[in-house]
């Protein structure tokens, strides 16, 4: 499954009523810029031969927040805004940026992101961001060059790349009235990245607890979301399921596990029950990818 987000960049000129002369400083010579981010389209898991309509940004859930920064030559922070979907002061309209910027060079750096309490999502430069809270979230990502050359109108057009992976732990078993949370924990990965490579930053591993919230009885799916040093990486995974206080009821290790970027690695078998012992298996087919434009 792949999901892409496409970015119509627009930079439009209100007639001056002077023109910026060779003798003036460049800096006071600004292109007034609109960035419009038009939609998302994607796939569904289940039926990946079918496509969806496109949706705004405005009704797509797994992103809360846009962040657009330029960046000059020198990494100097020329612009940064963050929209977020929740506060409405943020935009006028989701996903529509008006700035103006002055004639240079900038690296353009545009990310669709998830930001909660406890989650935080800082961008740096166009080389350093992270969540650095307690967990990471889907995320897309987009950098390039651009020149305002001049107060001239200029159209960019971008297109934004998932570039997490994830990990989907499936029981086989019913959950135990016991359990409350599950910890994975990765021996590789990490929760920072480089927005021009998409590649994470720490190569040193993290851990992530959720809360397992399926009924007793049911069968759960737990999900953590990090991204990868390359393009594809094979790390071990250690699962644990946890008492409310803590405390590990069951753990496993997987070794060798195979991640991808844009890709999710399913573990299944038994974690609640009495045969919960070394017999967590690896799914180890991949989603088939479609890339759907509009």
């Amino acid at each position: 499954m792949k999901r892409l987000i496409y970015y119509a960049l627009f930079a439009a000129l209100a007639l001056p009523t002077a023109g910026c002369s060779v003798k003036e400083i460049r800096e006071n010579c600004l292109a007034p810029v609109s960035v419009h981010i038009s939609g998302f389209s994607f796939s569904q898991e289940e039926f990946p031969a079918t496509k969806t309509d496109p949706v705004s940004p405005a009704t797509y859930d797994a992103v809360n927040a846009i962040t657009l920064a330029f960046y000059t030559t020198d990494g100097t922070e020329q612009y940064k805004a963050t929209q977020l979907k929740s506060d409405n002061t943020t935009y006028t309209t989701f996903g529509n940026f008006s700035l103006s910027l002055p004639i240079d060079r900038y690296t353009l750096v545009a990310i669709a992101h998830t930001t909660k309490d406890g989650s935080p999502f800082t961008l740096t430069s166009p080389t350093e961001a992270a969540y650095t809270g307690d967990h990471a979230y889907e995320t897309f990502v987009c950098t390039q060059e651009v020149d305002i050359t001049s107060t001239s109108a200029v159209e960019i057009s971008a297109t934004l790349d998932r570039i997490i992976t994830q990990l989907k732990v499936v029981s086989t078993d019913g959950k135990a009235a016991n359990v409350s949370k599950m910890r994975m924990s990765f021996s590789a990965g990490g929760k920072s990245f480089n927005p021009s490579t998409g590649l994470a930053l720490s190569n040193s591993g993290f851990t992530n607890t959720v809360n397992v919230s399926a009924d007793i009885g049911a069968t759960s799916i737990c999900s953590s979301v990090f991204f990868l040093a390359t393009d594809e990486q094979t790390m071990n995974v250690t699962i644990e399921t946890l008492d409310a206080d803590g405390n590990t009821l069951y753990s496993k290790t997987v070794n060798n596990v195979t991640f991808q970027r844009n890709r999710i690695t399913r573990l299944s078998g038994p974690l609640y029950t009495s045969s919960a012992t070394n017999s967590l298996l690896l799914n180890t087919d991949w989603l088939t990818q479609q890339n759907v434009s509009f």
